[in-house]
């Protein structure tokens, strides 16, 4: 290729180097790294290039590849402060948030085995550094339950995970002595640790990021990448940009990872993370790491490692459409993603869905395919797995080293080690009130041995196998009481806070019923006209909220068009803004009263400019109980045609129930069920929404108080959806404020939308007058102690896409 004038002599010789390939030092890393317009240009052709070269080599050309994982964070205690982290907690704040120190061994496998059931390959275990060094109840935790260490719980739990689950673990535990690394290579086939920078300055000077951890202390963490290449572990390392380091601590810190590589062999990865601030932190006003700044360190990295390393870019930490420069940039992998938990570390950033990350991968010219947690160089090359684990690796892969995929092209889903199971596998079996001694810091746990008979065996395997129970089973935990009751909200918050994580979500929205459209202009403040509309939608733009809601069916004697004219009004004053329109009940009616039939109607619909649709319409799905309570609403087949052909269409939906009515704890059962089936079909649900019925409120259980009716409902929805749909709304316009916040504790992780009603008529229904400002729903979550976050509609991060 033709390189570019640089405009400095020490760049142009590093441009050079790299054009021919030759090993570059600090200073011409440095040269690149301040490159900057055609110069620039010419670095990201070179990376681009380098990276190429190194597929084509790797026997896999135009393969960007990733790890399909879960996230099993088992500690967040720590004894490092760094100042950019929210991963970590204080005995303090984990008693706040009801949390344990560490998970415990049925909470490893309930994530494990969820992440089994989806295909997943990886169980990433990460945690804090040492923390009994720091934390009296670090150590009393690992005391009363016979370990000595955390290290020595991390390889217990990666055995079990192997054995019960056929996932494959790659450890993250922070630092570790040669004995260490040795004790736990047997049961991963790779380790990890961030080099993070190597600047000294950042770790010894007060007030810079890194200092008072003393796990972060580069020298520290060089050894300790020493002492994995000795013991022949495949192993992930990286950089992460923009916390203060200099242009050479990041020029340094590249060549120290390519040295230790050139002497070992054994980094499998360098992942190249931007820094992204994180609230209630030391760092929170501090710049994220710009686009052209982590571009620029991924396209160094390629040319500084050379073509054989992969270089990985986490893809939630960047927008999707900053990935095409990444990639330009030298990326040739996005580590790993999950379809089941969040990104523990990065919790205000969602993972992308697999489908989006291989369509915006094929987008940009490369095709997605999944490895294991040991790249594929690794997996046949003796003995770089260890001999216990070799054959449940090698169970995963094809001949290349990638994962296997079923004949079919499907998912290869891992299979258990061995033939044990549950409490057979070592897992302790509950224990009975008094057979266990006082746990420091721990949450207490409550006694099962209520009237009625001990159902925490059911509960637990509601946790690890929610496809294993019967509907008498879920009937049974649905009208649990007092103690049981109790054991199955701690139980649904668990699987909840260790699959979809902490964080509190809302939409900032505002509803419009298309009831009150009229064609030739409208007279009570709950009526409206097109031009009217298109004003309530820009006023929606000004308020920055980011959804307008509409649904409804049309008013007697408005034409089916107007359901077309209305999307099209809201799209034609607010384009950028996400339109969720149109139930059910309401496609149906434009299909037959226009004539369109069902695909006609949403084909219309979509070219409007309807964006996802409301799952609602629908009380319960059982034409006993619509008949009894809701005549008027669409029949049950019709509704599940609707809605299946809506998501075939490319359209997501909301999912809702509506409960304590005349229905039955197996008809509310046989609901979820349904839903069950239509998302392994089409996978088109984001979101279950239980909500009481307006005017009823009977309950399940005689006696039973609202509280424990709602309760119940929202953990058995947890649990019986988990793995299939994420995330479990709170409707807090039926429950109000503070009972929300309690059943953000059972299972639930979002509020719905905002509803602010705008400074523009028309009002929105049954539910005008109500809002929730994003500041009090920020307010909620800090009072549960969770992170908060604004969503998009389809659970996306608003500002990195628009919807």
């Amino acid at each position: 290729m033709t390189l570019l004038s640089a405009n400095a002599p020490a760049l142009a010789a590093a441009l050079r180097k790299a054009e021919r390939g030759e090993r570059l030092d600090a200073d011409d890393a440095l040269a690149l790294l301040e490159a900057t317009g055609p110069d620039a240009e010419c670095v990201f052709d070179l990376a681009a290039r380098t990276r190429d070269e190194g597929l084509a080599l790797a026997g896999r050309p135009g393969v960007v590849t990733y790890s399909r994982k879960v996230f099993i964070p088992l500690t967040t205690l720590c004894r490092d402060r760094c100042h950019y982290c929210v991963f970590v907690d204080t005995p303090g704040q984990l008693l706040k948030k009801a949390k344990p120190a560490y998970m415990s061994p049925e909470q490893v496998l309930a994530v494990a085995r969820q992440g089994q059931a989806l295909g997943c390959k990886e169980a990433l275990l990460t945690l804090g550094d040492r923390p009994e060094d720091r934390w009296p109840e670090a150590r009393a935790w690992l005391d009363e339950h016979g370990y000595a260490s955390t290290l020595e719980y991390v390889g217990a739990m990666a055995e079990l995970i192997v054995d019960e689950t056929g996932l494959l673990p790659h450890l993250n535990p922070g630092v570790m002595s040669p004995d260490e690394l040795a004790a736990l290579r047997p049961f991963a086939p790779s380790m990890g640790v961030m080099l993070e920078t190597t600047s000294r300055a950042l770790f010894t000077e007060p007030g810079r990021v890194h200092h008072g951890s003393p796990d972060k202390d580069p020298l520290v963490r060089l050894e300790l990448l020493e002492n994995a290449g000795r013991a022949r572990i495949p192993f992930t390392s990286g950089i992460l940009v923009g916390i203060g380091e200099t242009l050479r601590d990041r020029a340094e810190s590249m060549i120290a990872l390519r040295d230790v590589h050139e002497r070992h062999g054994h980094v499998q990865e360098v992942i190249v993370q931007n820094f992204r601030a994180k609230p209630r932190t030391a760092m929170q006003d501090a710049p994220d790491a710009a686009l052209h700044e982590h571009a620029m360190a991924v396209a160094v990295t390629r040319l500084v490692l050379g073509p054989r390393m992969r270089v990985q870019v986490p893809p939630n930490l960047s927008d999707p459409q900053e990935f095409a420069l990444l990639l330009r940039a030298g990326a040739d992998d996005w580590g790993g993603v999950s379809p089941l938990t969040a990104d523990h570390v990065n919790p205000e950033r969602p993972w992308p869905h697999l489908d989006d990350l291989a369509a915006r991968t094929a987008e940009l010219g490369f095709t997605l395919r999944e490895r294991l947690t040991a790249h594929p160089e690794y997996v046949h090359a003796d003995p770089w797995v260890d001999a216990a684990i070799r054959g449940a690796t090698r169970a995963l892969a094809d001949e290349s080293g990638l994962a296997r995929r079923a004949a079919d092209g499907g998912i290869v889903r891992p299979e258990a080690r061995s033939p044990r199971a549950g409490h057979d596998a070592g897992v302790p079996r509950p224990q009975e009130p008094g057979d266990r001694s006082p746990d420091a810091g721990a949450v207490e746990t409550p006694a099962l041995w209520s009237p009625g008979g001990l159902i925490a065996a059911v509960i637990e395997r509601a946790a690890q196998d929610p496809g294993a129970l019967d509907d008498a089973e879920w009937e049974r935990l649905l009208t649990a009481t007092g103690d049981e009751l109790e054991a199955l909200v701690q139980t649904a918050d668990d699987v909840r806070r260790y699959t979809v994580g902490e964080t509190v979500s809302i939409v900032a929205n505002r509803n419009i019923a298309s009831t009150g459209f009229r064609a030739r202009g409208g007279r009570a403040d709950d009526e409206f006209d097109l031009p009217l509309l298109e004003d309530a939608a820009r006023d929606a733009v000004d308020l920055g909220l980011t959804e307008i809601c509409v649904q409804g069916l049309l008013a007697p004697g408005e034409e089916p068009e107007a359901y077309l004219e209305i999307a099209r009004a809201v799209k034609r004053a607010a384009p950028a803004i996400h339109l969720h329109a149109f139930r059910p009940q309401d496609v149906a009616d434009l299909a037959d009263r226009a004539g369109l039939g069902v695909d006609g109607a949403l084909a219309a619909l979509r070219e409007a400019g309807v964006d996802t649709v409301p799952g609602t319409g629908v009380k319960i799905l059982s034409e006993r109980v619509r008949a009894e309570v809701a005549p008027g609403d669409l029949e049950i087949d019709r509704w599940i045609e609707t809605i299946t052909a809506a998501h075939r269409a490319g359209f997501r939906s909301t999912s809702v129930l509506f409960y304590g009515h005349v229905e039955t704890a197996a008809e509310r059962i046989a609901h979820l069920r349904r839903l069950l089936a239509i998302q392994r079909e089409t996978g088109g649900f984001s979101e279950f929404v239980p909500i009481p019925m307006p005017g009823w409120g009977r309950p399940l259980v005689d006696g039973r108080s609202p509280r424990d009716e709602h309760r119940a409902m929202v953990a058995v929805s947890r649990l019986m959806l988990s793995g299939a749909i994420a995330h479990v709304q709170i409707p807090w316009t039926r429950h109000g404020l503070e009972l929300s916040a309690d059943l953000l504790r059972a299972g639930g992780d979002d509020l719905g939308g905002t509803l602010l009603d705008g400074r523009v008529a028309p009002r929105a229904g049954v539910e005008a007058g109500l809002e929730l400002p994003l500041d009090t729903a920020r307010g909620i979550a800090k009072r549960l102690f969770r992170p908060f976050r604004q969503r998009t509609t389809t659970y996306g991060d608003v500002q990195r896409s628009g919807g």
